[in-house]
């Protein structure tokens, strides 16, 4: 990215804020893409990366997703993101995520934060003492708790329409699915593939965390970047984003690519060359939707509810069908067919909004 404004005006962001405070060593940065169907809301991810420009890009892109995220899910709320440059292991975590809180503060409500990779529900209560618009959150606060888990369900439920389009069955038992990333969704996605009969593969930078995976449930290990050589039906990348690129397209031997990772298209012309090359691509925000449906659902409605909030989740199903409807229809890429599902709503509901602020005196 040469050009910060030319890339907030080529996808239209309203805002990007840049925060710092030198004596805590704290850099971040907020960054709002949409609001037309409610407040920007999106978590907030603890990271190191190589320069400040790939931090502003990324949190960039990461809030544009979520606002197709939540357009295409059918929730009332805008895009957008928060990142802290720094280590997410760094210990002094109250101070840090505290000064957050106070940013988001000024904001008014325009953006909700919540948790993402690097943060956890301990660093969101921090948040929490020095705003209200902080949504994840541990039960005795409100909140809905660990939202992992239906992260993984929603992932799963796309899965399932994926393998419905490829074999003319929902069932995941017997298929073998190659898992990228064992974090907080991923080995989520293991246990509840395990428990529907799948057969797993699967990979972590952390060797920790793929022991656990093998002792647990048996599992398969590769290393890191043997994963994508790996034969299977599904790839399920569940770690960080554009690990679909130049590289590793043509070392691919999956027929579906279905996981819970942003941003998982290097570039768009990936989703072209998925399209060409005959995989059935799962766009990842209609995937990884789960956890923050069931995270917001508790928004307006009175309070969490896990039956209510499950069966938002498990639309995730319904959303994919739609997504391979749109594609079929106007020939196109799922990618962009999600795009344009999301879009579609945007616009209808902006409409709306017109029209009643028209009728006010």
């Amino acid at each position: 990215m040469e050009s910060i404004f030319e890339y907030m005006g080529k996808y239209d962001y309203e805002n990007l804020l840049l925060c710092q405070d030198k004596a805590l060593d704290f850099k971040a940065i907020i960054a709002i893409h949409d609001t037309t169907l409610g407040p920007a809301t999106g978590g907030c991810r603890m990271w190191q990366y190589e320069s400040e420009m790939d931090a502003i890009e990324d949190c960039l892109r990461l809030a544009r997703g979520m606002t197709y995220k939540y357009a295409a899910a059918g929730v009332n709320l805008g895009g957008g993101k928060a990142v802290i440059i720094g280590d997410p292991r760094r210990k002094d975590r109250e101070p840090v995520f505290r000064a957050l809180g106070k940013f988001i503060n000024r904001l008014g409500g325009k953006y909700i934060t919540g948790e993402d990779v690097g943060t956890t529900l301990k660093d969101m209560e921090y948040i929490r003492m020095e705003t209200e618009h902080v949504v994840t959150l541990p039960t005795y606060l409100g909140g809905a708790g660990d939202i992992a888990p239906m992260t993984a369900f929603g992932t799963i439920r796309s899965m399932q329409a994926c393998c419905n389009r490829v074999y003319g069955s929902t069932s995941l038992e017997g298929k073998r699915v190659a898992i990228q990333g064992l974090g907080a969704v991923g080995h989520n996605v293991v246990s509840q593939l395990h428990e529907l009969g799948a057969i797993l593969v699967v990979t972590d930078i952390d060797p920790d965390k793929v022991d656990a995976m093998i002792d647990k449930y048996g599992v398969e290990a590769v290393d890191p970047e043997a994963i994508y050589d790996v034969g299977c039906d599904i790839f399920c990348p569940c770690a960080l984003g554009a690990v679909i690129n130049d590289n590793t397209l043509n070392r691919l031997r999956c027929k579906i690519i279905c996981g819970s990772a942003n941003n998982q298209l290097k570039e768009e012309r990936h989703g072209d060359l998925l399209e060409e090359k005959g995989f059935v691509y799962a766009p990842d925000y209609i995937t990884n939707a789960g956890g923050t449906i069931y995270d917001t659902d508790r928004l307006g409605v009175g309070g969490v509810s896990h039956e209510r909030g499950r069966e938002k989740v498990s639309r995730i199903y319904d959303n994919m069908v739609r997504v391979f409807e749109i594609a079929d229809r106007d020939k196109t890429p799922t990618y962009l067919a999600a795009d344009q599902m999301a879009e579609e709503r945007i616009t209808q509901i902006a409409k709306v909004k017109k029209y009643v602020d028209d009728l006010k005196p």
